[in-house]
């Protein structure tokens, strides 16, 4: 592959995922709540979130005249403490020069900083400094390194926000909807757990109209690279019928998979699972499903 092709599909892989740099705000969010003179104390006693908070108000010129030196300075306090949204950040204003002399260098250290901690724009940043050999020496094969661990981690980070809608953590209102919307862009991202989940959503009609056919689609997706729950979910839409043509062998193959792979009191059901569907089987359509299951091969996420 083209090295400089690769590096537009990933970005744009990156920029469609459906993420900005607003989601940054969320670190800071609780700085709308607390006076400038707050934070400030808290800042001065070197808190890094609210050194952190603090340099986004200069930045925005929440409560204050907007500075960028001075918002710079206090991204540099929390990122010296290891602040991953403000070392980004940091990298970003040396990046472009904004309330910083224009330093490509400093600009690829902050963001390999933050890359590191796994934030993916970061690694989306840091790619695209190799990508340009900007402030690194230029090396393709290593942007596409970088992009490539951007999508995994932004994909987690989208899983993540679907799973705060879909439980109603944090403050934040249950929303399947919301749920749905944010475990897709992951699940299309290749992240299997985020692919169940969106099956669970499909299967139980959450936050879309129940379909038992996608449900079983992002079963398969999850269960094709091995998620336990996900093979013996698609094992039961076989042997119910459930957005498929109801087929036992197929169904015991799944629930064999998922129960060699589970542990403790999941492993006891799903073995269960399977024994139940074995008696609507003969002898010969179970060695044949065994024999299947054992030539069974995970697929990695595209």
């Amino acid at each position: 592959m083209d090295p400089k092709a690769g590096k537009w599909r990933w970005l744009v892989l990156a920029v469609t995922l459906g993420l900005s740099c607003s989601t940054f705000s969320i670190a800071g969010q609780n700085k709308a709540a607390e006076s400038l003179k707050e934070v400030r104390t808290r800042a001065d006693q070197g808190v890094a979130e609210a050194q952190f908070n603090l340099g986004s108000m200069y930045e925005h010129g929440e409560g204050v005249t907007q500075d960028y030196a001075e918002a710079a300075r206090w991204y540099r306090k929390a990122a010296d403490q290891g602040h991953a949204a403000a070392q980004i950040i940091l990298g970003s204003m040396y990046e472009h020069g904004q309330g910083v002399t224009r330093d490509y260098a400093e600009a690829a250290r902050w963001y390999h900083k933050a890359a590191d901690q796994g934030l993916g724009f970061a690694q989306v940043s840091l790619g695209s400094m190799y990508d340009h050999g900007q402030g690194v020496t230029q090396d393709h094969a290593e942007a596409v390194r970088w992009y490539r661990k951007a999508a995994q981690s932004l994909a987690e980070e989208q899983f993540s926000l679907g799973a705060t809608y879909d439980n109603g953590q944090g403050g934040v209102a249950q929303d399947y909807a919301e749920a749905v919307r944010w475990y897709s862009r992951a699940a299309y991202n290749g992240l299997a757990a985020a692919q169940f989940n969106l099956g669970v959503m499909y299967d139980n009609g959450q936050g879309v109209t129940q379909d038992y056919a996608e449900a079983v689609r992002w079963y398969r997706e999850a269960a094709d690279q091995g998620l336990a729950a996900a093979q013996f979910n698609l094992g039961l839409m076989y042997c119910n019928g459930q957005g498929v043509t109801q087929d036992y062998a197929e169904a015991y193959i799944w629930l064999n998979l998922a129960a060699s792979r589970a542990s403790g009191d999941e492993q006891k059901r799903y073995a269960d699972a399977r024994e139940s569907v074995a008696k609507k089987m003969t002898t010969q359509q179970i060695v044949e499903a065994q024999r299947r299951a054992r030539e069974w091969k995970p697929k990695a996420s595209q």
